[in-house]
């Protein structure tokens, strides 16, 4: 059984996003929406990856340097000013799709097992991580007119 491995995927996914967020927020402290949205959507991924916790540890984990090589890959060095923070929003919903998806096949694989309990944690962070994502999208859509159009 290959659970493992997505259990991992989905849950040091989670804890790579919080923590990408988190230094978004930071690195773009002047823009107030980011620092308290990407600190909200942070803790949610923070409670994501608790609520996991009972299933790693129940059917234990796959490690995978997958997630961690997204992160390395997408936050390679701090980046500042409006084209940065577009970049760096991308990024962010780069690894909140990938989140999204880790977690549809883990939910598969619950539906699979009849492990209702996994099934109900996967629809609720799946709930969870689209509403992430669509933050995302929507402020991807509001900065990027400005930021590509106007001279810095």
């Amino acid at each position: 059984m290959h659970i493992g491995h997505y259990i991992d995927l989905v849950h040091k996914g989670h804890q790579n996003f919080a923590e990408a967020l988190r230094k978004v927020a930071t690195k773009h402290g002047a823009e107030p929406d980011i620092v308290a949205n990407c600190n909200m959507l942070a803790t949610w991924s923070d409670l994501m990856v608790q609520d996991l916790q009972p299933f790693v540890e129940h059917y234990g984990e796959e490690k995978d340097k997958e997630p961690d090589r997204m992160k390395s890959l997408l936050f390679v060095k701090p980046r500042s000013g409006g084209l940065a923070l577009l970049r760096d929003l991308h990024d962010l919903w780069l690894m909140s799709n990938e989140a999204e998806l880790c977690c549809l096949v883990l939910k598969m694989a619950a539906m699979g097992l009849r492990d209702e309990a996994l099934l109900s944690t996967c629809n609720t962070m799946e709930k969870q991580t689209k509403r992430q994502t669509a933050w995302l999208l929507t402020r991807i859509k509001s900065a990027a007119p400005q930021t590509l159009i106007a001279a810095e």
